[in-house]
This record gives C-alpha cells, structure tokens and sequence, in this order.
C-alpha cells in the first residue's frame, strides 16, 4: 500500500474527516486547487520523493502568478520538474538534489491540462517518469 494510502486508513481509523468522496486507493486523483493570495499569487509546496509529486495534480487560475516550492525528500536520488507546452508558455526544467529545495514562479495564460515529470534515469533502469513520476497541471479559465 502507497504512502497516501496508508495516510487515509490512518487518519479515518483516527476518527478524521475522510472527505472529497475518494475510495480508498484513489487518494492520486484528488485535486489541489490553488487560488490567489493576498499578493496575488497562488502557491504550492509540492513534495519530490520516492517516484511520486505530492500533490500530483494541482489546479491554478489562468493568467495569475503561480510560485511552486519543490522540496526533494530523498535521501540521495536527485529529481527534477519538468514541463515541456512551449505553446502554452509553460516551460520548466529545474533540478532539486536530494534534501534541497528550489522555488519556480510562472504565468499560465492557456487554459487546459498539462504534465509535469521528472526524467531523471540511473544507468539502464527505468526512468523517474516510466516509475509513475507525473503530474498534471491544470489551468482554468
């Protein structure tokens, strides 16, 4: 059982809200959904680790600043962020080393749904992104 999915049998058999009407095992597909700020820009900390985004699939608002905050939780494996819609002006290739952390800040002007990934690759195994490290990116009118 996945990280997320322990979480929810820990917090429900705790007696806490198990809202957003998921089943357990459908914890990936719940949607973070940013608004702006007070400051007008809309903000995640989105966690690296493991083969996974937490969250995985963040919504924001078309034409407002967006500043993520990646943190990388491995131990030693190093992870980027990528996204690759230079039609959508969205074009990000930043590394985050293990332990560290790196802040990205952009303007989606084209609604729709994009991915993000890490293409990090040891040697001859599989890829980060081929291991489920993909997220979708969500902009709304």
């Amino acid at each position: 059982m996945k990280h997320k999915q322990w979480l929810a049998v820990l917090m429900c058999a705790g007696g806490l809200a198990c809202s957003s009407g998921l089943a357990l095992g459908e914890t990936d597909q719940e949607v973070l959904v940013l608004q702006p700020g007070a400051d007008g820009i809309q903000r995640a900390f989105i966690v690296l680790d493991s083969y996974a985004y937490t969250p995985s699939h963040i919504s924001i608002q078309a034409g407002e600043p967006v500043e993520f905050r990646l943190e990388n939780q491995s131990f030693l494996t190093p992870h980027n962020f990528i996204m690759d819609h230079p039609d959508a002006g969205l074009q990000q290739d930043v590394n985050v080393d293990a332990g560290d952390d790196v802040t990205i800040r952009f303007v989606a002007q084209v609604p729709g749904t994009y991915t993000f990934y890490c293409d990090k690759q040891l040697l001859f195994f599989p890829s980060h992104r081929e291991e489920g490290m993909e997220g979708l990116l969500e902009v709304r009118p």
